[in-house]
């Protein structure tokens, strides 16, 4: 009733994808190049890739395919990054996100330190 698709054919001339050494967790891996920072840490053996914010549970990478934002992690040292949907490159550094992100303050608890814009005082636009 059901048949497997066939395999498709390489391109002609393509050579098989060269490996790429990432840093996960100060640790370097070999991983095919076009492979996802996610798989990386799979394959480094990790436990885990991240913590819930509110119980610290821990989280690995789940549905692999940007749905279930389980593989959030640092990358190259931007955080919140879907591991899933990044595509290894070399040199680039892997590190699980642990607990809340920070938040930036609000401009209200800014001005209530002392450190934003005064009421009435133009806001840079960002």
């Amino acid at each position: 009733m059901f048949r497997r698709r066939p395999k498709p054919a390489p391109a002609a001339g393509a050579a098989p994808a060269a490996n790429v050494t990432v840093t996960v967790e100060g640790r370097d891996i070999h991983i095919p190049g076009g492979a996802s920072a996610a798989a990386a840490v799979l394959l480094a053996g990790l436990p885990s890739i991240r913590e819930t914010a509110v119980s610290g549970a821990p989280r690995g990478p789940y549905c692999l395919m940007g749905i279930c934002f389980d593989c959030l992690a640092e990358i190259d040292g931007i955080p919140n990054r879907q591991a899933c949907m990044v595509t290894v490159a070399p040199g680039m550094t892997i590190r699980r996100q642990l607990g809340k992100r920070a938040v930036a303050p609000s401009p209200r608890e800014q001005r209530a330190k002392g450190q934003g814009p005064e009421a009435g005082e133009a806001r840079p636009l960002a």
